[in-house]
């Protein structure tokens, strides 16, 4: 008897084990979407590899480091009052002066030629102010003997008009006698007259001509004193006490007049001459301060004078030393220098880091109070200087944060700390 076989099903072929694969699949693809849309996007960080810094009340100061070259007080440049060729050295580039010492000489024929022309003058001046000086006390003697002639002259004229003058009186001689004696009287009276004038001009004229001649030789003497120390100029030498540096003469050198020959340091002090981003350009006046560490000690630093001029991208600052200068410490040397734009204020600090360049100081990882984990949250960061950023929003003291670099993290929302 033939009776039909109940064939089982089997319940796993592989078409069931496909569709139930792609199910879990879809279904895997949506939680995932679920976590990393809706939820938050986590990641595992070691502890010992970040840097967590606490926010903390304190006393904040703007500042930022610039660097400064340390300058003599003052330097007193070295130009050739005259042109001329280097004939000597007598100090090399260096060397420590007293002013007044040579330091190079030049030498120069057409300058040379020119004093001893300018000499000549003044030997020719003065020769002829004596010759002008004879011939006027010749001229004055002969005036004075002439004087001297008219004088015994018109005595005699005088006594002879009076004793003609009894005579005509008494009728002893004639009136043509009495009258000739007057008239030769009168006339010596008027040629005495003239001749003491003449006398009075001549010394008048021996007054103006020597006046002249002083003024005149006066005038060859100043320019002979000129050329004199136009000559003198050729010897350069210290203006004052100091130190000559920068130097810059050979033996057979021609100079031009007013050309850079070096200059002498005064090492009465020192300054330090500061290069400061033109960004801070309207923050930075005279009076301001900076310190700065030498030799595990620090020291004080006030600015005395802005040039505004731009260069680069930047401005100098010529800044002097308050109260103390440190010892040993030498012309250009450069000296890293944090320099004050404000007043000391208490304000709510957070260490710099590295979260910086990815956050811009806009938000950062905040650590949770049992410290298992860090979250975002959004600050607003004011100035800053060398060690703090000024918290203005976002962050109450105590607060931690996680201030190294961001640079792994990526778009994570939440940090799991481990």
């Amino acid at each position: 008897m033939n009776m039909d076989r109940v064939i089982q099903k089997k319940k796993w072929n592989a078409k069931r084990i496909l569709t139930i694969a792609g199910v879990a699949g879809i279904i895997a693809l949506i939680a995932a979407s679920y976590f990393f849309t809706s939820g938050k996007s986590r990641l595992n960080v070691d502890l010992e590899r970040i840097t967590i810094s606490e926010v903390k009340e304190g006393i904040f100061q703007e500042t930022i480091p610039v660097n400064g070259v340390v300058l003599p007080i003052t330097s007193i440049y070295l130009d050739a009052q005259e042109g001329g060729r280097v004939e000597e050295k007598y100090v090399e580039d260096g060397a420590i002066m007293k002013k007044g010492e040579p330091i190079l000489r030049l030498s120069n024929t057409d300058l040379m030629m020119s004093l001893m022309s300018q000499q000549n003058q003044v030997y020719n001046t003065l020769t002829q102010m004596q010759i002008n000086s004879n011939n006027a006390s010749q001229n004055t003697v002969s005036r004075l003997n002439q004087m001297a002639d008219v004088e015994s002259l018109l005595k005699e004229a005088e006594r002879l008009y009076n004793l003609n003058k009894e005579l005509y009186e008494q009728k002893v001689i004639g009136s043509q006698e009495f009258r000739q004696s007057e008239i030769n009287y009168k006339y010596l009276v008027d040629k005495k007259k003239l001749t003491e004038r003449i006398l009075e001009q001549d010394s008048i004229s021996r007054l103006q001509q020597a006046k002249q001649d002083k003024q005149s030789f006066a005038g060859s003497q100043q320019a002979l004193n000129i050329m004199q120390k136009k000559v003198g100029d050729l010897i350069v030498r210290a203006p004052v006490d100091g130190q000559l540096t920068s130097l810059d003469v050979e033996i057979g050198q021609n100079k031009n007049k007013g050309e850079r020959l070096g200059q002498i340091d005064v090492l009465s002090g020192f300054k330090v001459r500061v290069d400061v981003d033109e960004h801070y350009i309207s923050r930075i006046y005279p009076g301001q301060r900076g310190r700065f560490t030498f030799a595990d000690t620090s020291y004080v630093l006030e600015i005395k004078k802005v040039y505004t001029q731009v260069t680069q991208g930047r401005f100098q600052v010529d800044m002097e030393f308050v109260d103390k200068v440190p010892k040993g410490i030498r012309r250009g040397q450069t000296l890293q220098t944090l320099l004050a734009l404000s007043d000391e204020r208490k304000s709510l600090l957070l260490a710099r880091g590295g979260f910086y360049q990815k956050t811009g100081g806009n938000w950062v990882f905040k650590v949770s109070e049992d410290g298992s984990k860090a979250y975002r949250v959004d600050i607003q960061l004011g100035n800053q200087n060398q060690d703090y950023y000024e918290v203005t929003q976002g962050l109450n003291a105590g607060d931690k944060v996680v201030t190294s670099s961001y640079e792994n993290y990526g778009n994570m929302q939440e940090l799991i700390l481990k």
